[in-house]
Protein backbone atom coordinates (compact mmCIF):
# COMPACT_ATOMS: atom_id res chain seq x y z
CA UNK A 1 0.00 0.00 0.00
CA UNK A 2 2.69 1.98 0.56
CA UNK A 3 6.64 2.65 -1.31
CA UNK A 4 9.34 1.30 1.30
CA UNK A 5 10.90 4.49 2.54
CA UNK A 6 14.10 5.84 1.09
CA UNK A 7 17.31 6.12 2.72
CA UNK A 8 19.83 9.14 2.20
CA UNK A 9 22.89 8.29 3.54
CA UNK A 10 21.80 7.32 7.29
CA UNK A 11 18.89 9.39 6.96
CA UNK A 12 15.32 7.76 7.37
CA UNK A 13 12.23 9.24 5.35
CA UNK A 14 9.20 9.87 7.73
CA UNK A 15 7.65 6.50 7.84
CA UNK A 16 4.50 5.58 9.89
CA UNK A 17 4.67 2.85 11.99
CA UNK A 18 2.88 1.54 15.43
CA UNK A 19 5.25 0.89 18.32
CA UNK A 20 5.58 -2.19 19.94
CA UNK A 21 8.36 -4.40 22.48
CA UNK A 22 10.45 -7.21 21.26
CA UNK A 23 12.17 -8.17 24.93
CA UNK A 24 13.17 -4.72 26.25
CA UNK A 25 13.76 -3.02 23.15
CA UNK A 26 11.21 -0.67 21.49
CA UNK A 27 10.34 -1.29 18.02
CA UNK A 28 7.96 0.58 15.60
CA UNK A 29 6.73 -1.58 13.08
CA UNK A 30 5.46 0.06 9.56
CA UNK A 31 2.32 0.39 9.27
CA UNK A 32 1.40 0.33 5.91
CA UNK A 33 4.37 -1.88 4.09
CA UNK A 34 4.44 -5.58 3.59
CA UNK A 35 6.80 -7.84 5.49
CA UNK A 36 7.81 -7.65 8.85
CA UNK A 37 10.85 -4.98 9.07
CA UNK A 38 11.46 -3.40 12.28
CA UNK A 39 12.83 -0.22 13.42
CA UNK A 40 14.54 -0.26 16.48
CA UNK A 41 14.46 2.96 18.89
CA UNK A 42 16.82 3.70 21.79
CA UNK A 43 14.53 4.35 24.95
CA UNK A 44 14.18 7.93 24.57
CA UNK A 45 13.56 8.08 20.95
CA UNK A 46 9.87 7.56 21.57
CA UNK A 47 9.00 10.48 24.00
CA UNK A 48 5.64 10.64 25.26
CA UNK A 49 4.06 7.94 22.63
CA UNK A 50 3.70 4.80 24.33
CA UNK A 51 3.29 1.15 23.13
CA UNK A 52 0.62 0.39 20.33
CA UNK A 53 0.34 4.21 19.41
CA UNK A 54 0.77 5.19 15.60
CA UNK A 55 3.94 7.41 15.32
CA UNK A 56 5.63 9.36 12.87
CA UNK A 57 9.35 8.22 12.91
CA UNK A 58 12.16 10.09 11.57
CA UNK A 59 15.66 10.30 11.21
CA UNK A 60 17.95 12.14 14.07
CA UNK A 61 21.56 12.31 14.92
CA UNK A 62 21.64 9.37 17.18
CA UNK A 63 18.95 7.16 15.06
CA UNK A 64 15.67 6.95 13.99
CA UNK A 65 13.16 8.95 16.67
CA UNK A 66 9.54 9.41 16.55
CA UNK A 67 8.72 12.81 15.01
CA UNK A 68 5.02 12.92 16.35
CA UNK A 69 2.02 10.60 17.84
CA UNK A 70 -0.52 9.87 15.49
CA UNK A 71 -3.22 8.05 17.62
CA UNK A 72 -4.08 4.41 17.42
CA UNK A 73 -4.65 2.01 14.87
CA UNK A 74 -7.70 0.96 15.23
CA UNK A 75 -9.72 4.13 14.72
CA UNK A 76 -9.92 5.36 11.22
CA UNK A 77 -9.78 9.04 11.20
CA UNK A 78 -6.22 8.42 12.93
CA UNK A 79 -4.85 6.22 10.69
CA UNK A 80 -6.27 8.31 7.16
CA UNK A 81 -3.98 10.88 9.12
CA UNK A 82 -1.55 8.84 9.25
CA UNK A 83 -2.20 7.59 5.78
CA UNK A 84 -1.70 10.93 4.34
CA UNK A 85 1.52 11.84 6.23
CA UNK A 86 2.75 7.95 5.12
CA UNK A 87 1.98 9.21 1.34
CA UNK A 88 4.29 12.45 1.77
CA UNK A 89 1.34 14.88 2.36
CA UNK A 90 2.89 17.49 4.63
CA UNK A 91 -0.59 18.62 6.87
CA UNK A 92 0.90 22.00 7.00
CA UNK A 93 1.51 24.66 5.28
CA UNK A 94 5.00 26.54 5.79
CA UNK A 95 4.81 29.42 7.79
CA UNK A 96 5.56 32.02 5.03
CA UNK A 97 2.63 31.00 2.71
CA UNK A 98 0.77 30.80 5.83
CA UNK A 99 1.68 34.21 6.30
CA UNK A 100 1.66 35.07 2.46
CA UNK A 101 -2.10 34.31 2.22
CA UNK A 102 -3.02 35.65 5.62
CA UNK A 103 -2.30 39.28 4.28
CA UNK A 104 -3.49 38.87 1.41
CA UNK A 105 -7.15 37.40 2.68
CA UNK A 106 -6.81 40.43 4.86
CA UNK A 107 -6.43 42.82 1.86
CA UNK A 108 -7.99 42.32 -1.66
CA UNK A 109 -5.17 42.87 -4.32
CA UNK A 110 -4.37 46.76 -5.25
CA UNK A 111 -5.17 45.41 -8.98
CA UNK A 112 -8.47 44.30 -8.55
CA UNK A 113 -10.31 46.76 -9.85
CA UNK A 114 -8.86 47.02 -13.31
CA UNK A 115 -11.22 46.16 -16.14
CA UNK A 116 -13.17 44.01 -13.45
CA UNK A 117 -17.12 44.26 -13.95
CA UNK A 118 -19.60 44.75 -11.08
CA UNK A 119 -22.06 41.83 -11.46
CA UNK A 120 -23.15 42.14 -7.94
CA UNK A 121 -26.59 42.77 -9.03
CA UNK A 122 -26.70 39.60 -11.11
CA UNK A 123 -29.01 36.68 -9.41
CA UNK A 124 -26.05 33.95 -8.52
CA UNK A 125 -25.94 30.88 -6.88
CA UNK A 126 -23.84 27.86 -6.60
CA UNK A 127 -24.54 24.13 -6.37
CA UNK A 128 -21.86 21.73 -4.55
CA UNK A 129 -22.14 18.92 -2.30
CA UNK A 130 -23.38 19.29 1.63
CA UNK A 131 -20.31 19.06 3.20
CA UNK A 132 -18.13 21.53 0.46
CA UNK A 133 -16.16 24.52 2.41
CA UNK A 134 -14.90 25.65 -0.59
CA UNK A 135 -16.38 26.84 -3.48
CA UNK A 136 -15.05 27.45 -7.02
CA UNK A 137 -17.51 28.16 -9.18
CA UNK A 138 -21.20 29.99 -9.05
CA UNK A 139 -23.65 30.42 -12.19
CA UNK A 140 -25.89 33.07 -13.22
CA UNK A 141 -28.69 33.11 -15.87
CA UNK A 142 -31.31 34.30 -17.48
CA UNK A 143 -34.03 33.73 -20.46
CA UNK A 144 -33.20 36.42 -23.64
CA UNK A 145 -35.75 35.90 -27.00
CA UNK A 146 -35.04 32.63 -28.09
CA UNK A 147 -31.37 32.38 -26.56
CA UNK A 148 -30.36 31.69 -22.60
CA UNK A 149 -27.44 33.88 -21.03
CA UNK A 150 -25.40 32.00 -18.72
CA UNK A 151 -22.91 33.41 -16.56
CA UNK A 152 -20.25 30.84 -15.17
CA UNK A 153 -18.19 32.79 -12.32
CA UNK A 154 -14.82 30.87 -11.46
CA UNK A 155 -12.95 32.18 -8.34
CA UNK A 156 -9.66 34.75 -9.40
CA UNK A 157 -7.37 32.91 -7.56
CA UNK A 158 -4.98 34.38 -9.98
CA UNK A 159 -5.17 37.75 -8.32
CA UNK A 160 -3.83 36.52 -5.13
CA UNK A 161 -1.43 34.10 -6.36
CA UNK A 162 1.25 35.64 -7.62
CA UNK A 163 3.85 34.09 -10.04
CA UNK A 164 7.20 33.17 -8.22
CA UNK A 165 5.92 33.90 -4.62
CA UNK A 166 6.09 31.68 -1.67
CA UNK A 167 2.34 30.69 -2.05
CA UNK A 168 2.95 30.20 -5.48
CA UNK A 169 5.85 27.88 -5.62
CA UNK A 170 3.89 26.11 -2.64
CA UNK A 171 0.47 25.49 -4.98
CA UNK A 172 2.49 24.42 -7.78
CA UNK A 173 4.46 21.50 -5.50
CA UNK A 174 1.04 20.37 -4.58
CA UNK A 175 -0.53 20.20 -7.54
CA UNK A 176 -3.74 19.65 -6.26
CA UNK A 177 -5.64 19.36 -3.29
CA UNK A 178 -6.12 15.63 -1.79
CA UNK A 179 -9.50 14.96 -0.49
CA UNK A 180 -9.96 11.89 1.81
CA UNK A 181 -13.16 11.55 3.87
CA UNK A 182 -13.15 13.68 6.59
CA UNK A 183 -10.03 15.53 5.79
CA UNK A 184 -8.47 17.42 2.93
CA UNK A 185 -4.88 18.79 2.08
CA UNK A 186 -5.79 21.69 0.08
CA UNK A 187 -3.27 23.72 -2.71
CA UNK A 188 -3.85 26.32 -0.98
CA UNK A 189 -4.19 27.78 2.77
CA UNK A 190 -7.56 28.09 4.53
CA UNK A 191 -7.15 31.66 4.61
CA UNK A 192 -7.46 31.91 0.50
CA UNK A 193 -8.98 28.48 -0.01
CA UNK A 194 -12.20 28.49 2.45
CA UNK A 195 -12.36 32.25 2.76
CA UNK A 196 -11.43 35.05 0.39
CA UNK A 197 -11.19 33.03 -3.29
CA UNK A 198 -14.37 31.04 -2.06
CA UNK A 199 -17.45 32.26 -3.62
CA UNK A 200 -20.02 31.71 -0.07
CA UNK A 201 -23.08 33.53 -0.07
CA UNK A 202 -23.68 37.22 0.72
CA UNK A 203 -20.18 38.33 0.19
CA UNK A 204 -18.78 39.94 -2.64
CA UNK A 205 -16.03 37.57 -4.46
CA UNK A 206 -13.23 38.43 -7.32
CA UNK A 207 -14.16 36.04 -10.10
CA UNK A 208 -13.20 35.42 -13.45
CA UNK A 209 -16.54 34.87 -15.73
CA UNK A 210 -17.58 33.16 -19.02
CA UNK A 211 -20.46 34.61 -20.61
CA UNK A 212 -22.52 32.57 -23.22
CA UNK A 213 -25.25 33.40 -25.00
CA UNK A 214 -26.67 30.13 -25.72
CA UNK A 215 -28.88 29.00 -28.24
CA UNK A 216 -30.07 25.32 -27.72
CA UNK A 217 -26.66 23.63 -27.59
CA UNK A 218 -24.82 25.93 -29.16
CA UNK A 219 -23.15 28.98 -28.00
CA UNK A 220 -23.98 32.04 -30.38
CA UNK A 221 -21.78 34.39 -28.14
CA UNK A 222 -19.29 34.46 -25.19
CA UNK A 223 -16.55 36.66 -23.85
CA UNK A 224 -14.23 36.44 -20.85
CA UNK A 225 -13.36 39.33 -18.25
CA UNK A 226 -12.71 39.96 -14.59
CA UNK A 227 -15.82 40.42 -12.43
CA UNK A 228 -16.92 41.42 -9.12
CA UNK A 229 -19.95 39.18 -7.99
CA UNK A 230 -22.04 38.24 -4.94
CA UNK A 231 -23.40 34.91 -4.44
CA UNK A 232 -27.13 34.98 -3.41
CA UNK A 233 -27.82 31.20 -2.75
CA UNK A 234 -25.97 28.60 -1.61
CA UNK A 235 -27.35 25.42 -2.75
CA UNK A 236 -26.19 21.84 -2.44
CA UNK A 237 -27.13 18.74 -4.76
CA UNK A 238 -29.69 16.91 -2.83
CA UNK A 239 -31.32 20.05 -2.26
CA UNK A 240 -31.66 20.76 -5.76
CA UNK A 241 -32.76 17.15 -6.93
CA UNK A 242 -35.55 17.70 -4.58
CA UNK A 243 -36.53 20.94 -7.00
CA UNK A 244 -35.98 19.33 -10.07
CA UNK A 245 -38.25 16.20 -8.60
CA UNK A 246 -40.70 18.96 -7.41
CA UNK A 247 -40.27 17.90 -3.83
CA UNK A 248 -39.32 21.10 -2.69
CA UNK A 249 -40.17 24.90 -3.84
CA UNK A 250 -37.35 27.07 -5.39
CA UNK A 251 -37.18 30.18 -4.07
CA UNK A 252 -36.87 33.93 -5.36
CA UNK A 253 -34.91 35.38 -6.85
CA UNK A 254 -32.92 32.17 -7.98
CA UNK A 255 -35.89 29.94 -9.51
CA UNK A 256 -35.44 31.35 -12.33
CA UNK A 257 -31.77 31.50 -13.19
CA UNK A 258 -31.83 27.61 -12.05
CA UNK A 259 -34.69 26.85 -14.21
CA UNK A 260 -33.02 28.80 -16.88
CA UNK A 261 -29.61 27.17 -15.76
CA UNK A 262 -31.48 23.79 -16.16
CA UNK A 263 -32.29 23.77 -19.72
CA UNK A 264 -28.99 24.77 -20.96
CA UNK A 265 -27.51 22.20 -19.43
CA UNK A 266 -30.30 19.44 -20.52
CA UNK A 267 -29.58 20.79 -24.54
CA UNK A 268 -25.84 20.29 -24.05
CA UNK A 269 -26.67 16.74 -22.33
CA UNK A 270 -28.69 15.85 -25.27
CA UNK A 271 -26.12 16.93 -27.70
CA UNK A 272 -23.31 15.64 -26.27
CA UNK A 273 -24.67 12.38 -25.88
CA UNK A 274 -25.20 12.17 -29.94
CA UNK A 275 -21.80 13.61 -30.30
CA UNK A 276 -20.52 10.42 -29.58
CA UNK A 277 -18.76 11.76 -25.76
CA UNK A 278 -18.30 8.31 -23.13
CA UNK A 279 -21.29 7.46 -20.96
CA UNK A 280 -19.47 6.29 -17.85
CA UNK A 281 -21.55 6.59 -14.46
CA UNK A 282 -19.78 5.80 -10.88
CA UNK A 283 -20.99 6.75 -7.59
CA UNK A 284 -18.21 8.38 -4.81
CA UNK A 285 -18.59 6.92 -1.09
CA UNK A 286 -19.45 9.85 1.41
CA UNK A 287 -18.63 8.25 4.83
CA UNK A 288 -20.00 9.19 8.47
CA UNK A 289 -18.34 9.42 11.68
CA UNK A 290 -19.10 9.44 14.85
CA UNK A 291 -17.18 12.05 17.75
CA UNK A 292 -14.59 9.17 18.51
CA UNK A 293 -13.19 9.15 14.52
CA UNK A 294 -14.51 5.57 13.96
CA UNK A 295 -16.46 5.29 10.92
CA UNK A 296 -20.31 4.40 11.17
CA UNK A 297 -22.11 4.72 7.73
CA UNK A 298 -21.57 5.20 4.09
CA UNK A 299 -23.84 6.24 1.80
CA UNK A 300 -22.84 6.39 -2.41
CA UNK A 301 -23.38 9.39 -4.03
CA UNK A 302 -24.58 8.84 -7.49
CA UNK A 303 -24.72 11.09 -10.48
CA UNK A 304 -28.16 12.77 -10.35
CA UNK A 305 -29.87 16.07 -12.78
CA UNK A 306 -28.32 18.28 -10.01
CA UNK A 307 -24.43 17.11 -10.58
CA UNK A 308 -25.35 16.80 -14.34
CA UNK A 309 -26.16 20.48 -14.42
CA UNK A 310 -23.26 21.67 -13.02
CA UNK A 311 -20.73 19.17 -15.16
CA UNK A 312 -22.46 20.46 -18.15
CA UNK A 313 -21.73 24.20 -17.85
CA UNK A 314 -18.68 23.61 -16.18
CA UNK A 315 -17.75 21.60 -19.59
CA UNK A 316 -19.00 23.89 -22.05
CA UNK A 317 -16.94 26.60 -19.92
CA UNK A 318 -13.99 24.68 -20.31
CA UNK A 319 -14.36 24.25 -23.75
CA UNK A 320 -14.75 27.73 -24.95
CA UNK A 321 -11.56 29.02 -22.80
CA UNK A 322 -9.39 26.24 -24.19
CA UNK A 323 -10.84 27.40 -27.70
CA UNK A 324 -10.12 31.22 -27.02
CA UNK A 325 -6.56 30.08 -26.29
CA UNK A 326 -6.09 27.73 -29.22
CA UNK A 327 -7.59 30.22 -31.74
CA UNK A 328 -4.93 32.78 -30.66
CA UNK A 329 -2.31 30.41 -30.23
CA UNK A 330 -1.70 31.48 -26.31
CA UNK A 331 0.57 29.00 -24.27
CA UNK A 332 -1.48 27.12 -21.85
CA UNK A 333 -1.77 23.90 -20.17
CA UNK A 334 -4.76 21.78 -22.16
CA UNK A 335 -6.53 18.71 -20.52
CA UNK A 336 -5.95 16.08 -22.94
CA UNK A 337 -7.45 12.85 -23.92
CA UNK A 338 -5.92 10.89 -26.25
CA UNK A 339 -8.08 8.81 -29.05
CA UNK A 340 -7.63 5.13 -27.84
CA UNK A 341 -5.70 2.83 -29.84
CA UNK A 342 -7.76 0.24 -32.56
CA UNK A 343 -5.88 -2.48 -30.76
CA UNK A 344 -7.45 -2.02 -27.16
CA UNK A 345 -10.41 -1.01 -29.02
CA UNK A 346 -10.68 -4.56 -30.77
CA UNK A 347 -9.63 -6.02 -27.16
CA UNK A 348 -11.95 -4.87 -25.42
CA UNK A 349 -14.46 -5.61 -27.97
CA UNK A 350 -13.79 -9.29 -27.67
CA UNK A 351 -13.70 -9.13 -23.70
CA UNK A 352 -16.98 -8.35 -24.02
CA UNK A 353 -18.37 -10.88 -25.97
CA UNK A 354 -16.39 -13.39 -24.13
CA UNK A 355 -19.04 -11.93 -21.41
CA UNK A 356 -21.85 -12.11 -24.28
CA UNK A 357 -21.92 -8.48 -23.60
CA UNK A 358 -23.57 -6.69 -26.78
CA UNK A 359 -20.64 -4.78 -28.57
CA UNK A 360 -20.74 -2.35 -32.40
CA UNK A 361 -19.29 -4.43 -35.30
CA UNK A 362 -16.04 -2.74 -35.80
CA UNK A 363 -14.50 -1.08 -38.73
CA UNK A 364 -11.90 -3.31 -40.93
CA UNK A 365 -9.21 -1.23 -40.76
CA UNK A 366 -9.87 1.39 -37.58
CA UNK A 367 -8.68 4.95 -37.40
CA UNK A 368 -7.45 6.65 -34.21
CA UNK A 369 -10.76 8.51 -34.97
CA UNK A 370 -12.64 6.04 -35.52
CA UNK A 371 -11.46 3.89 -32.47
CA UNK A 372 -12.60 7.00 -30.55
CA UNK A 373 -16.02 6.88 -31.79
CA UNK A 374 -16.38 3.43 -31.60
CA UNK A 375 -15.49 4.16 -27.18
CA UNK A 376 -18.15 6.18 -27.17
CA UNK A 377 -20.65 3.56 -28.83
CA UNK A 378 -19.39 0.70 -26.49
CA UNK A 379 -19.81 2.69 -23.23
CA UNK A 380 -23.56 3.67 -24.39
CA UNK A 381 -23.81 0.09 -25.14
CA UNK A 382 -22.48 -1.49 -22.01
CA UNK A 383 -24.37 1.07 -19.64
CA UNK A 384 -27.33 -0.03 -21.18
CA UNK A 385 -26.43 -3.26 -20.75
CA UNK A 386 -26.06 -2.88 -17.17
CA UNK A 387 -29.39 -0.84 -16.51
CA UNK A 388 -31.41 -3.86 -18.44
CA UNK A 389 -30.01 -7.13 -16.37
CA UNK A 390 -28.76 -5.17 -12.92
CA UNK A 391 -25.19 -6.55 -13.48
CA UNK A 392 -21.65 -5.56 -14.58
CA UNK A 393 -21.92 -2.00 -13.38
CA UNK A 394 -17.97 -1.77 -12.12
CA UNK A 395 -16.60 -4.91 -14.04
CA UNK A 396 -17.93 -3.89 -17.26
CA UNK A 397 -17.51 -0.09 -17.42
CA UNK A 398 -13.50 -1.12 -15.82
CA UNK A 399 -13.07 -3.22 -19.09
CA UNK A 400 -14.33 -0.11 -21.24
CA UNK A 401 -12.13 2.32 -19.23
CA UNK A 402 -8.83 0.16 -18.96
CA UNK A 403 -9.31 0.36 -23.10
CA UNK A 404 -8.79 4.05 -23.11
CA UNK A 405 -5.71 6.36 -22.68
CA UNK A 406 -5.42 8.15 -19.26
CA UNK A 407 -6.21 12.08 -19.41
CA UNK A 408 -3.06 14.20 -18.93
CA UNK A 409 -1.91 17.81 -18.96
CA UNK A 410 0.37 19.51 -21.81
CA UNK A 411 0.97 22.35 -23.62
CA UNK A 412 -0.01 20.83 -26.77
CA UNK A 413 -3.36 20.80 -27.66
CA UNK A 414 -4.70 17.04 -28.58
CA UNK A 415 -8.39 17.12 -27.73
CA UNK A 416 -10.63 15.00 -25.58
CA UNK A 417 -11.67 11.62 -26.85
CA UNK A 418 -13.53 11.01 -24.12
CA UNK A 419 -15.95 14.14 -23.90
CA UNK A 420 -15.65 14.47 -27.93
CA UNK A 421 -14.58 17.33 -27.70
CA UNK A 422 -11.50 18.90 -30.24
CA UNK A 423 -10.59 21.66 -27.69
CA UNK A 424 -10.15 21.54 -23.74
CA UNK A 425 -8.39 22.60 -20.60
CA UNK A 426 -9.39 22.92 -17.17
CA UNK A 427 -10.05 26.09 -15.80
CA UNK A 428 -13.30 26.07 -13.15
CA UNK A 429 -11.42 24.71 -10.24
CA UNK A 430 -8.42 26.98 -9.90
CA UNK A 431 -8.82 26.79 -5.80
CA UNK A 432 -7.66 23.37 -5.93
CA UNK A 433 -5.89 22.37 -9.29
CA UNK A 434 -2.69 24.32 -10.23
CA UNK A 435 -3.75 23.68 -14.22
CA UNK A 436 -6.61 25.73 -13.61
CA UNK A 437 -4.58 28.37 -12.37
CA UNK A 438 -2.47 28.28 -15.40
CA UNK A 439 -5.43 28.54 -17.60
CA UNK A 440 -6.37 31.79 -15.50
CA UNK A 441 -3.12 33.43 -16.00
CA UNK A 442 -2.99 32.47 -19.78
CA UNK A 443 -6.72 34.17 -20.30
CA UNK A 444 -5.87 37.01 -18.54
CA UNK A 445 -2.96 37.43 -20.25
CA UNK A 446 -4.34 37.83 -23.33
CA UNK A 447 -7.12 39.94 -22.55
CA UNK A 448 -4.45 42.46 -21.58
CA UNK A 449 -5.36 42.49 -17.82
CA UNK A 450 -3.02 40.72 -15.92
CA UNK A 451 0.68 40.28 -16.76
CA UNK A 452 1.34 36.89 -15.38
CA UNK A 453 0.77 34.75 -18.55
CA UNK A 454 2.76 31.06 -18.50
CA UNK A 455 5.76 30.92 -19.96
CA UNK A 456 5.74 28.58 -22.87
CA UNK A 457 9.78 27.60 -22.23
CA UNK A 458 7.51 26.05 -18.60
CA UNK A 459 4.83 24.45 -19.12
CA UNK A 460 6.08 20.89 -20.65
CA UNK A 461 7.59 20.74 -17.06
CA UNK A 462 4.11 21.91 -15.46
CA UNK A 463 1.95 19.59 -17.50
CA UNK A 464 4.24 16.45 -16.66
CA UNK A 465 4.14 17.66 -12.24
CA UNK A 466 0.83 18.65 -12.28
CA UNK A 467 -0.30 15.44 -14.10
CA UNK A 468 2.14 13.11 -11.62
CA UNK A 469 0.15 15.66 -9.08
CA UNK A 470 -2.82 14.17 -9.89
CA UNK A 471 -2.05 10.36 -9.93
CA UNK A 472 -0.91 10.49 -6.84
CA UNK A 473 -3.33 12.46 -5.03
CA UNK A 474 -6.01 9.82 -6.80
CA UNK A 475 -3.97 6.85 -5.27
CA UNK A 476 -4.39 8.38 -2.16
CA UNK A 477 -8.33 8.63 -2.30
CA UNK A 478 -8.44 5.18 -3.31
CA UNK A 479 -6.57 3.81 -0.42
CA UNK A 480 -8.43 6.04 1.82
CA UNK A 481 -11.65 4.66 0.39
CA UNK A 482 -10.72 1.97 1.19
CA UNK A 483 -9.49 1.85 4.61
CA UNK A 484 -12.79 3.40 5.53
CA UNK A 485 -14.45 0.39 4.06
CA UNK A 486 -12.68 -2.22 5.91
CA UNK A 487 -13.17 -0.42 9.24
CA UNK A 488 -17.07 0.10 8.75
CA UNK A 489 -16.83 -3.91 7.44
CA UNK A 490 -14.98 -4.96 11.05
CA UNK A 491 -17.75 -2.90 12.53
CA UNK A 492 -20.74 -4.45 11.02
CA UNK A 493 -18.92 -7.86 11.40
CA UNK A 494 -18.62 -6.94 15.21
CA UNK A 495 -22.69 -6.59 15.74
CA UNK A 496 -23.49 -8.98 13.29
CA UNK A 497 -21.14 -11.82 13.52
CA UNK A 498 -17.96 -13.13 11.74
CA UNK A 499 -19.97 -16.04 10.07
CA UNK A 500 -22.12 -13.62 8.78
CA UNK A 501 -22.57 -14.45 4.46
CA UNK A 502 -22.78 -11.40 2.05
CA UNK A 503 -23.87 -11.67 -1.57
CA UNK A 504 -21.51 -10.13 -3.83
CA UNK A 505 -20.59 -10.20 -7.80
CA UNK A 506 -17.32 -10.52 -9.18
CA UNK A 507 -15.73 -6.94 -10.46
CA UNK A 508 -12.06 -8.20 -11.09
CA UNK A 509 -10.51 -11.32 -11.68
CA UNK A 510 -6.78 -12.06 -12.09
CA UNK A 511 -4.61 -15.42 -12.19
CA UNK A 512 -4.47 -15.96 -8.39
CA UNK A 513 -8.82 -14.98 -7.12
CA UNK A 514 -11.19 -13.31 -7.96
CA UNK A 515 -11.93 -9.45 -6.11
CA UNK A 516 -15.75 -9.60 -5.15
CA UNK A 517 -17.72 -6.59 -4.43
CA UNK A 518 -20.66 -7.18 -1.68
CA UNK A 519 -23.15 -5.31 0.66
CA UNK A 520 -25.39 -2.40 0.20
CA UNK A 521 -22.23 -0.76 1.50
CA UNK A 522 -20.08 -1.75 -1.57
CA UNK A 523 -17.30 -3.50 0.21
CA UNK A 524 -14.66 -5.11 -1.96
CA UNK A 525 -12.42 -8.00 -1.05
CA UNK A 526 -9.70 -10.24 -2.68
CA UNK A 527 -11.03 -14.64 -3.19
CA UNK A 528 -7.75 -16.33 -3.60
CA UNK A 529 -8.45 -19.48 -5.97
CA UNK A 530 -6.32 -21.76 -3.93
CA UNK A 531 -9.32 -21.17 -1.03
CA UNK A 532 -11.89 -21.89 -3.97
CA UNK A 533 -11.56 -26.18 -3.27
CA UNK A 534 -12.53 -28.57 -5.74
CA UNK A 535 -11.14 -27.68 -8.97
CA UNK A 536 -8.19 -25.85 -10.58
CA UNK A 537 -8.73 -22.15 -11.78
CA UNK A 538 -7.03 -21.07 -14.96
CA UNK A 539 -7.76 -16.85 -16.22
CA UNK A 540 -9.02 -16.82 -19.56
CA UNK A 541 -7.16 -15.63 -22.59
CA UNK A 542 -9.27 -12.34 -22.18
CA UNK A 543 -8.98 -12.16 -18.19
CA UNK A 544 -12.79 -12.38 -18.13
CA UNK A 545 -13.35 -15.64 -16.75
CA UNK A 546 -11.91 -18.12 -14.00
CA UNK A 547 -12.31 -21.69 -15.85
CA UNK A 548 -11.87 -24.66 -14.00
CA UNK A 549 -9.74 -27.53 -15.36
CA UNK A 550 -11.07 -30.38 -13.57
CA UNK A 551 -15.26 -29.63 -13.38
CA UNK A 552 -15.49 -27.15 -15.35
CA UNK A 553 -16.81 -24.40 -13.21
CA UNK A 554 -16.94 -20.73 -14.51
CA UNK A 555 -16.85 -17.64 -12.66
CA UNK A 556 -17.46 -14.75 -15.20
CA UNK A 557 -17.14 -11.07 -14.63
CA UNK A 558 -20.52 -10.09 -13.22
CA UNK A 559 -21.34 -12.91 -11.95
CA UNK A 560 -23.07 -13.08 -8.53
CA UNK A 561 -21.65 -15.04 -5.16
CA UNK A 562 -22.09 -15.75 -1.88
CA UNK A 563 -19.06 -15.34 0.56
CA UNK A 564 -17.69 -14.49 4.27
CA UNK A 565 -15.15 -12.56 5.27
CA UNK A 566 -11.90 -14.48 6.28
CA UNK A 567 -9.92 -11.30 7.48
CA UNK A 568 -10.17 -7.71 7.70
CA UNK A 569 -6.99 -5.49 7.81
CA UNK A 570 -8.46 -1.97 8.50
CA UNK A 571 -5.27 0.41 8.57
CA UNK A 572 -4.31 -1.35 5.11
CA UNK A 573 -7.90 -1.22 3.36
CA UNK A 574 -7.32 -5.42 2.96
CA UNK A 575 -10.41 -7.83 3.11
CA UNK A 576 -9.54 -11.50 2.45
CA UNK A 577 -12.57 -13.84 1.49
CA UNK A 578 -13.70 -17.30 1.58
CA UNK A 579 -16.84 -19.07 -0.78
CA UNK A 580 -19.54 -19.37 1.74
CA UNK A 581 -20.51 -22.71 2.80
Amino acid sequence: MSPQPRRSGAALDPVVAVLGKRGRLLVAEPLFERGTRRISLNGKASGAARVGDMVLIGGGKRGPRVVRSLGKPDVARDVLEALMLDRGLRRAFPRAVEIEANDLAEAIPAHREDARRDLTSLTTFTIDPATAKDFDDAISATREGDAIRVWVHIADVSAFVRPGRALDREAFRRGTSVYVPGAVEPMLPEALSNRACSLAPGVERLAVTVEMEMVGERVRNVSFYRSLIRSDARLDYDQVDRIFAGEERAEEPWAEPLAAARDAARALREWRGQRGSLEVTSTEPQFEFDERGHVVGVRHEAQTESHSLIEQLMILANEQVASYLADRQVPTLYRVHERPNPQSIEWVVKQLASLEVPTPALPKSMTPQQAGEMAGEISRMVAEHVRRTGRGRAALTSLVLRSLKQAYYTPRNLGHAGLASPRYCHFTSPIRRYPDLVAHRALLGSLGVDDAAPRAEELDEDGLESSAAERHAMEIERAAADVCLSFLLERRLFESGYELEFEGEVVGLIGAGAFVEFGEEGFEGFLPVRRMRGDWWELNEEGTMLLGEKRGGVLRLGDPMKIRVDRVDGPRGRVDLVPAA
